[in-house]
């Protein structure tokens, strides 16, 4: 499976958010963090933005909706021009219908599993879904360190995709540079949400190029990807 790498606004300029779109033109999707300070402790942006964000890039958004009552909220992101959209298992009254609903309307159904929330349960719905988001920092905020103890996860994550036979992709949010991005590779992520490793570097456009290498080749050595 091919390597993506997603930039997240949530550690740009959000003065400057279509500057900042655009110096990253190279990479696969647009990582949109939508955080309502309910579910999350911190409030950032909502569908007004989404929309004009899509008016002004050619990147793909992948919206991760960190809210209360996505059931209610996603499919205004599809309508609002997200080409990919994440709900948290935890918020999700009926994540099935949900799903459903978000490929209905034309998007990638997407669902993220908090640190302490188990994949295990989530094996018969994965299916309904076109990606699984493994979050390895407690979501709410950018800048935190990589939680390790997620890659036993990841590993597991990867196992029940092959089990079932799944084209189901795998990202990972939180906490994802040069020095962690290749360990999450070799567990079994093909997709990687980076913000401040893009944001926070000189040339982010550079950045998310290093990052898509070392991604690229520690996938190419890894157990997974050789049985795959």
């Amino acid at each position: 499976m091919a390597v993506q790498i997603n930039p997240s606004i949530l550690s740009a300029d959000f003065a400057r958010l279509a500057e900042e779109a655009k110096a990253v033109e190279g990479a696969d999707w647009l990582h949109v963090d939508v955080m309502d300070n309910h579910f999350v402790p911190n409030l950032t942006l909502g569908v007004p933005v989404v929309e004009s964000l899509a008016r002004a890039t050619d990147t793909p958004l992948d919206c991760h909706l960190m809210i209360e009552a996505p059931d209610r909220w996603a499919p205004q992101y599809v309508e609002a021009g997200a080409g990919s959209v994440t709900f948290h298992a935890e918020a999700a009254a009926a994540p099935v219908r949900l799903a459903r609903e978000i490929r209905a309307k034309g998007a990638r159904a997407a669902m993220a599993l908090k640190p302490a929330t188990p994949v295990e349960p989530y094996e018969d719905l994965l299916p309904e879904l076109d990606m699984l988001l493994i979050m390895t920092v407690e979501p709410g905020f950018g800048g935190q360190a990589f939680l390790d103890i997620m890659l036993p996860k990841i590993r597991r994550t990867r196992e029940l995709i092959r089990k079932h036979g799944l084209e189901l992709w795998l990202q990972v949010d939180g906490g994802v540079s040069d020095s962690t991005i290749e360990r999450c590779a070799e567990a079994g992520a093909d997709v990687f949400v980076a913000g401040s490793a893009v944001y926070g570097a000189s040339d982010p456009a550079e950045a998310v190029r290093a990052l898509r290498t070392r991604a690229e080749a520690a996938t190419a050595g890894a157990s997974w990807a050789c049985d795959h």
